[in-house]
């Protein structure tokens, strides 16, 4: 495919066919009607189908039904029985088919040269290995390979796919790329309103998610847990901050050409995304501090940091303002002068951290949950001994964990909370080195975009790059493919893609 890069790239219509958009609007008029005399469940049905059919128009607007609807899947599976919790997936396939269907009819069916196409493919790999001779404990009951290995396996299929597609859709119109930055932020402010009604507003909540004298309740948005939550939130708002900071940039440079009078009016719609990209930065961040999970706050941690390097052009220069940084946050630290309650928060828990046999260590309400956390830690690595090289099978450390548990932990929690011991327990090195070396692309190519690319896209990097440093840092206290967000890490690593190749692209012209 080739792709025309963001400012040389003529601005096309898209393809609207009359007949198709005429039959949706009859479809939803219809189906209204329908909705009028019935119940909430024709009106639900009646909007997933419309959706459905505008999809097979526009397959973008799949893209945003899946990103809307999976972070649903908990909050549907507890308080909406009526509906499908993976009532996303169906919008992943359509979308899919609807980019298959588009390019069949037009005889014209092609994939973008993504750099992260390989070692994504060759971690898929490395996880059907660990299946192809699982733990002996699956091979006698078949059925967990099923229901645990090939689920998970689908799910990394998933992210190769739809970041595929992904890049293909934005590298067709570049306009797609501002509609799907858009609906990413929308879905991290409407998570972010949930969860700060959930901290303060509703006024009660689940009694072990209560916090500071049991008068505000740790947010958890629809993920029904605050630690998932608190990640997708954190990783959210790393790219909310690149593109603010992508558009300031944008709209800072046409001020400089036209002066103040003229440049603010020639802005036009960048100003009001900046706008809208600022209230997006201050809810998440507000939600963020309001879901009191360690592991966020010292994911978005990291996140800044390295947004802080990438700043500006001279990485020197970047390693100086990260080291001003961090000395500001540690003299604020000495003197006292941080909220004694996030202070014991982030620090509380380091007495109890031990890298030993915990199984004779005394358990109390201060230290459960570090304890917790370190039993499961060391029985993932206990299967990452007996089976080094392949693990027990990729997505099996569940049903593997009772012949590995503590004597006082005999409960799994589906897994490890340390995504990197999960991933060595389930694929064994082979794995953890395929995954790591997928990382360390996906990194290296956020990087190198964040030194070439100007304007929108250099935010756009920028934010990923704090996007990838939250997820990285957040699970060796966690693990954050759940909930379907594994959907907005396809649309990411598709977004990443398409800033990579237009980056190229553009220096290719600026040569000529």
């Amino acid at each position: 495919m080739t792709f025309v890069p963001w400012r040389h790239r003529p601005a096309r219509e898209w393809p609207r066919p009359l007949a198709e958009w005429s039959a949706v609007v009859a479809a939803t008029a219809l189906g209204l009607l329908i909705a009028r005399a019935t119940t909430w469940d024709a009106i639900l049905l009646t909007a997933l189908t419309v959706v459905g059919g505008a999809t097979f128009i526009e397959p973008l607007v799949g893209v945003g039904a899946f990103l809307f609807l999976g972070p649903l899947w908990a909050y549907l599976r507890a308080e909406v029985p009526e509906v499908p919790p993976q009532v996303a997936q169906a919008f992943v396939a359509l979308t899919l088919a609807a980019w298959l269907a588009r390019g069949l009819a037009r005889r014209d069916i092609r994939l973008p040269r993504s750099p992260i196409a390989l070692p994504l493919a060759i971690f898929i790999a490395a996880g059907w290995f660990s299946l192809i001779s699982p733990w002996n404990r699956v091979e006698q009951h078949p059925e967990w390979l099923s229901l645990y290995g090939v689920l998970e396996l689908v799910k990394w299929v998933q992210i190769l796919l739809i970041a595929l597609v992904v890049a293909d859709l934005l590298a067709t119109d570049r306009r797609r790329a501002w509609w799907l930055m858009g609906m990413l932020l929308a879905g991290g402010l409407l998570q972010a309103g949930v969860g700060i009604y959930q901290f303060g507003l509703r006024g009660n909540g689940p009694d072990h998610f209560a916090i500071l004298g049991g008068r505000f309740y740790r947010a958890y948005g629809t993920f029904e847990q605050p630690n998932p939550y608190a990640g997708y939130i954190g990783t959210t708002l790393a790219l909310a901050l690149g593109i603010a900071w992508g558009l300031f940039t944008e709209i800072s440079a046409r001020i400089r050409r036209r002066g103040w009078r003229w440049g603010w009016k020639v802005a036009g719609a960048r100003g009001l995304a900046l706008l809208g990209s600022g209230i997006a930065c201050v809810g998440m961040g507000t939600a963020l501090v309001m879901s009191w999970s360690r592991g966020a706050w010292l994911g978005f941690g990291a996140a800044l940091v390295m947004m802080a390097m990438a700043l500006p052009r001279r990485t020197r220069w970047g390693i100086m303002l990260v080291v001003v940084i961090l000395a500001a946050l540690i003299g604020l630290y000495r003197l006292g002068v941080l909220p004694p309650s996030l202070t014991e928060r982030l620090t509380g828990f380091v007495q109890d951290v031990r890298f030993e046999d915990v199984r004779g260590v005394g358990i109390n309400d201060t230290n459960y949950a570090v304890i917790e956390r370190l039993a499961h830690w060391q029985a993932a690595l206990d299967m990452w001994r007996y089976r080094f090289w392949a693990g027990v099978g990729l997505g099996c450390y569940e049903p593997a964990y009772p012949d590995f548990a503590l004597i006082n932990w005999p409960i799994p929690l589906g897994h490890a909370h340390n995504y990197y011991l999960n991933l060595a327990a389930e694929t064994g090195l082979v794995g953890l080195g395929a995954y790591l070396l997928l990382w360390g692309c996906v990194f290296w190519q956020t990087w190198r975009v964040t030194r070439q690319a100007v304007g929108l896209p250099r935010g756009v990097a920028i934010g990923l790059l704090g996007t990838w440093s939250h997820w990285s840092v957040h699970h060796f206290l966690d693990n954050l493919y759940v909930n379907n967000v594994h959907l907005h890490v396809a649309v990411w690593l598709g977004l990443l893609t398409w800033v990579v190749l237009n980056s190229t692209e553009a220096q290719k012209v600026q040569r000529t």
